[in-house]
């Protein structure tokens, strides 16, 4: 038997067929990105604060002058509640597309990584869970900000964390999936102008759904932002009945389920296979 042989045989098997999965092996993973955070949470944080209260202010204001309110609540509260879902989708899935890929592709970290009692399933999971964790802080932004313009807080705010962090656990599973699908830098260009622009346009973000065409309104039912939007703007304002909350989260939850199983897989045929 020469020495590349034997060197193949000595593969962990878990590398090679997932076996248990650990929770200490994702909670490492968390762990590792927390230590990387302490070194940039400040530009981070400013990009996440900055931008969704620009957003609020230009258009809250601007297009809140002309409209004054929508579906029966101002407009600068209809569009605050909403731009807490869209921060949560862009404070999760784009670093989960760009970082995730040039971790794999140049930085080749997660082959160190997987060098160490982790798989796959496990580096996929708190890659997510991290990113998760993170977007269900800074998507709650948009909401202060809305309750410093005038947007009455509520009890129903409490449960905003808990939805922007399932629906940003969705979109980090669902970006490092596709950085597992792209190939080069400029196939971003592609996700972005083709991906996140529909997601957030068609969300009930920035205008109500039932404006638009039926067949758009049935495409947006299998949009999780607009999954994420209902909930976040149902629970701050009330009215949501339990069973509509329930297939809310009930999409949101089968898209974690979808994007993780896929997530997994391709990411095992990239830095495994």
């Amino acid at each position: 038997m020469s020495l590349s042989q034997r060197h193949e045989d000595a593969r962990p098997e878990r590398h090679a067929r997932p076996g248990r999965f650990e929770a200490d092996a994702v909670m490492g993973v968390v762990a590792r990105e927390w230590i990387l955070y302490g070194q940039s949470w400040r530009a981070t944080t400013f990009a996440a604060v900055v931008e969704p209260t620009l957003y609020l202010l230009c258009f809250g204001f601007g297009m809140g002058a002309l409209i004054g309110t929508l579906a029966g609540f101002s407009y600068i509260d209809f569009l605050g509640t909403g731009i807490v879902a869209v921060s949560v989708m862009f404070q999760s899935m784009m670093p989960a597309v760009i970082n995730t890929f040039i971790k794999r592709r140049f930085l080749h970290t997660y082959e160190g990584i997987l060098a160490a009692p982790v798989d796959v399933r496990e580096l996929v999971t708190g890659e997510a869970l991290w990113l998760g964790l993170r977007a269900g802080v800074y998507g709650c932004v948009p909401l202060l900000v809305a309750v410093g313009f005038g947007l009455q807080p509520g009890p129903g705010m409490l449960l905003v964390p808990l939805i922007a962090f399932l629906a940003g656990f969705a979109f980090a599973l669902f970006g490092i999936w596709i950085s597992a699908l792209i190939t080069s830098v400029r196939s971003m260009d592609y996700v972005f102008s083709g991906l996140f622009t529909p997601l957030f346009l068609m969300a009930g973000t920035f205008f109500p759904l039932t404006e638009l065409p039926g067949w758009v309104q049935t495409a947006a039912m299998v949009n999780p932002l607009y999954h994420a939007v209902e909930l976040i703007r149902g629970s701050v304002f009330g009215g949501l009945d339990a069973g509509t909350a329930l297939t809310h989260v009930g999409v949101l939850l089968a898209f974690v389920v979808l994007m993780w199983n896929l997530a997994s897989f391709q990411m095992r045929r990239r830095v495994v296979n």
